[in-house]
């Protein structure tokens, strides 16, 4: 195992959409994520950010996303990281997520908790907060399936990690089937 350091930070929203775009299910096992990104060097900490539905307006939603974070709270060195959605209008809009992920990403560089960090997203809204990481000297690779990636972001990344089918074969959670 490598020495370098590593803390991977999710975008859960918008890696679920990723996942559904370009591969047509979102089912992973995170904790064999963090491991296949990872690729041999020390994992230090994974954050998971996204923002929890509604409880009222979405019940059955809201229970299955809770079931998802209980999934989450059990695998190793997984925080979890919630910010708010806000209603606009007829639509729901997530706040807090994208802030708080790049906050974290430049305080833990700051106090040099890791070598690299890995960002599992697409938006361009995180390009600022990956140049100012690289200006404290880290690495950033970025995670991201082909479609939906913002090329912004790409350019401003060290190197890329296709989520391609090939990465995440191993990786994409299987069904439970009941036998009767």
């Amino acid at each position: 195992m490598s020495d370098e350091r590593v803390v991977v930070f999710i975008d859960g929203s918008n890696l679920y959409h990723g996942l559904k775009v370009n591969h047509g299910k979102a089912s992973i096992d995170f904790g064999k994520l963090t491991e296949a990104l990872c690729a041999g060097r020390k994992l230090v900490r994974a954050y998971y950010c996204n923002a929890p539905v509604d409880q009222t307006s979405v019940p059955e939603m809201y229970r299955e996303q809770q079931k998802f974070f209980l999934y989450l709270s059990r695998v190793p060195y997984l925080d979890i990281k919630l910010g708010r959605l806000e209603k606009h209008g007829d639509s729901w809009v997530e706040k807090g997520v994208d802030v708080r992920l790049a906050v974290d990403m430049l305080e833990l560089a700051y106090r040099d908790v890791y070598d690299t960090a890995i960002l599992v997203s697409g938006d361009a809204d995180f390009t600022s907060a990956v140049e100012a990481v690289k200006g404290l000297g880290k690495h950033v690779e970025l995670a991201f399936g082909r479609h939906g990636c913002s090329n912004e972001l790409r350019q401003a990344c060290d190197r890329h990690i296709p989520l391609n089918s090939r990465f995440l074969k191993t990786i994409f959670r299987r069904k439970r089937t009941r036998t009767t």
